[in-house]
């Protein structure tokens, strides 16, 4: 499995973003998808998760209200809609697949990693 995240940007904030994840492999509507964020000098942490249907969803709490995890399983995709964007929120944006959980926040539970996209927000 191949992933490949996209949509990041500069973003004043209060703004909005969407971010995209393609994957490969003809098996994608039966991952668990997540997305996680490092900003610089800390550690990758979970920001929110969705099952292989996409009817279940969880999310960090620092994120909860404004970001929105999605799926399309036609387009092997899966969507990360980040509102009103905070300087705080400024990191890499990796996806992750994985193939035996349903939904999860644990890194170490995913199999495949993207490489990231970059949000800067400025204030």
């Amino acid at each position: 499995v191949q992933l490949q995240a996209f949509g990041g940007g500069l973003v004043q904030a209060g703004g909005s973003l969407r971010l995209s994840c393609a994957a490969s492999g003809r098996t994608f509507s039966s991952y668990g998808l997540g997305w996680f964020r490092q900003a610089p000098g800390k550690e990758r942490e979970f920001v929110a998760a969705v099952n292989w249907s996409g009817r279940n969803t969880d999310y960090a709490d620092s994120v909860k209200g404004r970001f929105t995890i999605s799926r399309d399983n036609a387009k092997n995709t899966v969507y990360l809609r980040i509102n009103s964007l905070k300087p705080e929120d400024t990191a890499v944006y990796y996806c992750a697949a994985d193939i035996s959980y349903g939904l999860t926040s644990r890194a170490y539970d995913y199999d495949y990693w993207g490489q990231g996209t970059e949000v800067t927000v400025s204030s």
